[in-house]
């Protein structure tokens, strides 16, 4: 846990201010960058056709297209010019001497915990020694020993004993309790660790593709304060994370032009731990970033305000 005297020497005495043409532009590249992967999401979704990746990413993780959208300059920003006023319809803006930024007094009281528990986990994560031998087991875990699959739309590329025999000959290693917790019962009990909630500081690691993917929950829960350029950093992230996530379970996703890594085999294993390096190493820079987000939301709600007008 991190000392809370660390807070005392950062402030906000002298904010940041965007001018109007700055924060219009990046309102314009935000925008666009989003809807160039969500309108796919949508076409398919009006047309009731499901996707593994683009639908995991929306629904489990249950942040809306339209609020991905929404621009924020996070904490501790100014923004210049008669156009911002158009921030103050979201209840979290106020106007200042200044311009129009986020009202430190509208951070919700009841989030000041939680908001130090999120940070204090991803510097947890980010100080641990990741690990690279889990061969991806989680998704075959999920249908271990079962009828049931979590994608039932989706068919499974080989037959139901040929996966229970890929989970008997490996090592079921997982770190990560919200993957955990869909295991199978038989699964569960061939885990390495039986994983709970309360155990998240000391078991979540760096290289496991689900904490990676992760980093996008983290940043959106406390949207607007966590500037929205971060925050579509961490969804792009988490859907390159989810696409080898996928390619790497049994299920068959031929149909959308995606080849298996088949981690049944000892080439399909390297294949996947040399993904997990490569999302380990973009992942602990976004979440560096993170990090430093929430220190300097940490702060900016215990700052003092700006003169209102």
């Amino acid at each position: 846990m991190m000392d809370r005297n660390f807070y005392e020497g950062m402030n906000f005495s002298e904010s940041i201010r965007y001018s109007q043409d700055k924060w219009c532009e990046a309102v314009r590249e935000h925008e666009n960058r989003i809807d160039s992967f969500v309108e796919g999401h949508l076409r398919r979704r009006s047309q009731h056709r499901k996707d593994p990746i683009s639908d995991f990413i929306f629904e489990y993780y249950n942040f809306a297209p339209a609020q991905l959208r929404r621009w924020s300059p996070g904490a501790g920003i100014v923004l210049v010019g008669r156009s911002a006023r158009r921030f103050l319809e979201q209840k979290e803006f106020e106007k200042t001497s200044e311009g129009v930024r986020l009202s430190p007094r509208r951070f919700p009281a009841q989030l000041w915990k939680s908001t130090l528990w999120i940070r204090d986990l991803l510097v947890a994560v980010q100080q641990r020694t990741p690990q690279f031998g889990c061969a991806g087991m989680h998704e075959w875990a999920m249908v271990y020993g079962t009828d049931q699959v979590r994608h039932a739309g989706t068919p499974l590329r080989l037959e139901r004993h040929e996966i229970n025999e890929v989970v008997h000959n490996n090592v079921l290693s997982c770190t990560h309790f919200d993957a955990f917790r869909f295991f199978t019962k038989g699964a569960r009990s061939q885990n390495a660790i039986f994983l709970r909630r309360e155990d998240m500081f000391s078991s979540e690691q760096p290289g496991c593709l689900h904490t990676n993917m992760d980093i996008f929950k983290w940043a959106f829960k406390r949207y607007p304060w966590i500037p929205s350029d971060l925050i579509a950093d961490a969804f792009f992230l988490a859907n390159k994370i989810r696409e080898v996530d996928m390619r790497a379970s049994p299920y068959d996703l031929s149909s959308a032009g995606l080849q298996p890594i088949p981690v049944e085999t000892p080439e399909g294993r390297r294949q996947y731990r040399s993904y997990q390096r490569t999302f380990f190493e973009e992942a602990r820079t976004l979440r560096a970033r993170l990090i430093k987000a929430y220190d300097l939301l940490l702060v900016f709600i215990r700052e003092p305000s700006l003169e209102l007008v």
